[in-house]
């Protein structure tokens, strides 16, 4: 008798109120399917969607994205575009790079000698700075070679078809 009292107690915490609309302080999860203007998928949570657009990785779990809305744990226009939504519901969000990654900064792609390190550079090598910078090299010559710091969806606006499997209403 005690656990099937706990069971019950335990799920009237746990709000998935399918009416429910998505407000700030809610945790939610959604499927989505990342788009560039062009129409190039960058991203997704969903495997069929990954696999269409030859990105998919074995090594990822396609399941829907969970994340707190307005705790900063997504991009502003992401965070701000599910706001109102209800289980179920699908909707595209056009997000522009100010809500994105910014816009792209030209300072933040340096060029540097070959002799500086101790490595041979090669276009789409990575890079990590003691400081903790993730940069892209860009471009190589025979002296120098360019690494971009920028996000690599900087500068671009983002298309997302987002659907809201479920809504957690906030506790408190």
């Amino acid at each position: 008798m005690f656990s099937f009292v706990l069971l019950i107690l335990m799920a009237e915490d746990i709000t998935k109120d399918t009416s429910k609309r998505v407000d700030n302080g809610d945790t939610i999860s959604v499927d989505y399917v990342g788009r560039l203007e062009d129409g190039t998928i960058f991203d997704t949570s969903v495997k069929e969607a990954a696999l269409e657009a030859g990105i998919y990785n074995q090594m990822r779990d396609y399941k829907p994205l969970t994340f707190t809305v307005g705790a900063g744990q997504m991009i502003k226009g992401f965070d701000e575009g599910v706001v109102g939504m209800r289980a179920g519901e699908e909707k595209t969000l056009t997000i522009p790079p100010e809500e994105a990654y910014g816009e792209y900064n030209e300072e933040l792609a340096r060029e540097l000698p070959i002799d500086a390190v101790d490595f041979t550079p090669e276009v789409g090598m990575r890079l990590v700075t003691d400081n903790g910078l993730t940069g892209t090299i860009t471009e190589v010559s025979e002296s120098n070679f360019v690494v971009d710091f920028n996000h690599e969806l900087a500068g671009k606006t983002l298309i997302f078809l987002v659907r809201i499997v479920s809504v957690e209403e906030r506790k408190g």
